[in-house]
Parts: C-alpha cells; structure tokens; sequence
C-alpha cells in the first residue's frame, strides 16, 4: 500500500520524500515498481472494468451485492468480498435511494402579512428582497439551497447550502445578503411562511438590522411568482 501511494504521488512529491515519510526504501520501490504485476493484480484490473461498467450502467445506484451479481453473469467467479473491497478503492459508492420530496414539518412561529402585494418591482438597490430555498438531490442526498434576490437588479445578493433545512439555512442566506450590501435602509424582505422563515432566530435576525417582514399568504405560490421562477 505504501509503494502505491508513492507510485500515485511521486509527480507531486520527490520520490526520496516519499520513502522517508512512509519508512521504506527507495531500491525497494523501484524494485516494486519494475516488477511485474502479480496474477491477483491483473485480476484485479479486469473485474474492475466489469463492476465500473456494471455500476454506472446502473446510474451509480447499485451496491456491491448488485453488482456482483452481474459480475457472475459476465462469466467471471469471485467473492463478494472482492467486489466490495474493489469498489471501495475506486471510490464506486452507491448513491442513496430517493425517498420521496422533503416536508417541511416546522411549526409556523411568527407569520407576517403580505406587504409586497405581488410588486416586483423596484425603483433602486435594496428596496426589496424576495427570498426562498430549494433542494436538489445529490449522490449523498438532498441538499438544500437558500438564495436571496434584490427586485431591483434581480441578482442574487445571498445564499447558503446545507444538508438540513433548517432556519439556519436560510439565515446565513440573509446574513451574506446583509454583509455584501452593507447594512440597507428601508429594506422590505419578502419569503413565503416556511418554518425556517417564521423562526425565532431568522425573525430576530431581521428585526436587529431593521428589515421589514413580507410573507405570501399560506398556499399561494403566485405572491413569490418572481422567487419561485427563479429556481424554474
């Protein structure tokens, strides 16, 4: 394992670095280097092309399990330990099952009234801002993203990911927002009534810099029109 991590690394690296660091010899690398691969190894090789052709066939769902399976059928015997030893050092992780749309479950703490009344438009910089978030599913899961749109320019003045969607989401949006457009005068911040809008802490966050609270009435996308086409 050591002479492949040097092999990888040595157009990084001096090699003689290298063997200093891992405590092995330089004439027993170049011994290991020169050295023809073993059966085992060229075995190797072979499955590999199998199971990666399995596995993205697949769309990079399958787990070992599956793919050993087609491995078999390809005519090719070996364990499935193998196969998962294999798959772990090609970094082929399958990716988790899709399990429905999230829900937001949050309790609706603080609701505002509808003060945008469907005007987006604005007449200068950080008048209004339009917030709200969307989620994406990754090899790893879903993940969530928060953005925040000044009317005026219609760009995005603020955003966030994270793995969980939660208030904090959507208030590190806010407080980017804040940060890279100063502290704004007058500013009219409209979301829908998300949990993660209507929080504690995000409401807090508004009040302490003086932001006015907008929300879109409950099930009526059409009062964020501008937002949710963002993410269309």
């Amino acid at each position: 394992m050591r002479f492949a991590f040097i092999a990888k690394h040595r157009s990084i690296w001096p090699v003689a670095w290298l063997c200093d660091a891992l405590d092995v010899s330089r004439s027993g690398f170049h011994a290991w280097l020169n050295r023809s691969p073993s059966v085992r190894s060229r075995q190797d090789e072979v499955l590999v092309t199998v199971i990666d052709r399995s596995f993205k066939s697949s769309d990079r769902t399958y787990g070992a399990r599956r793919v050993w399976h087609d491995v078999l059928a390809e005519g090719l015997s070996c364990g499935l330990h193998r196969i998962e030893r294999l798959m772990r050092e090609n970094g082929l992780r399958a990716r988790p099952r899709r399990r429905g749309l999230p829900k937001d479950t949050g309790e609706r703490a603080a609701v505002s009234h509808n003060l945008l009344d469907r005007a987006f438009e604005a007449s200068a910089p950080n008048q209004k801002w339009i917030a709200d978030f969307t989620y994406i599913w990754t090899a790893e899961g879903w993940l969530y993203v928060a953005a925040v749109v000044d009317l005026f320019s219609r760009r995005v003045v603020g955003w966030a990911m994270k793995a969980e969607m939660t208030a904090q989401l959507v208030t590190d949006a806010l407080i980017m927002a804040i940060w890279r457009r100063g502290k704004p005068d007058s500013l009219l911040h409209h979301s829908d009534q998300g949990s993660q809008y209507t929080s504690e802490q995000f409401q807090r966050l508004m009040a302490d810099h003086g932001i006015t609270c907008s929300m879109s009435r409950s099930g009526n996308v059409w009062d964020n029109a501008a937002m949710e086409s963002f993410f269309l």
